[in-house]
């Protein structure tokens, strides 16, 4: 499992420009089952993504796609966890 911290490195008025092809491209991950959970920052400096891969590799491949990345919007910190606890409530079908 893995946690995508992004960093805005351009103001908001630039993020905001690409913020529709990135949910589209947030969307078609979704759809994929990559994605967990995302969202922005708060305060609104960057945004969070839980990724669901094999291996940082993937994770690698996946980000090159956001238009964030491909327009110098926001840096990427990767996080790989290994998750031991959860909630089976709210999370009962990620580990399958």
């Amino acid at each position: 499992m893995f946690i995508a911290i992004l960093t805005y490195k351009k103001p908001l008025v630039e993020v905001d420009r690409f913020l529709q092809a990135h949910r589209d491209f947030l969307a078609e991950h979704y759809a994929a089952g990559d994605f967990i959970s995302s969202g922005p920052q708060n305060p609104r400096v960057g945004g969070v993504i839980m990724i669901k891969a094999d291996s940082r590799a993937a994770v690698d491949a996946i980000i090159l796609q956001d238009p964030f990345n491909i327009n110098g919007i926001a840096d990427y910190q990767i996080v790989e966890f290994t998750p031991t606890m959860f909630c089976e409530q709210s999370f009962s079908n990620i580990l399958k």
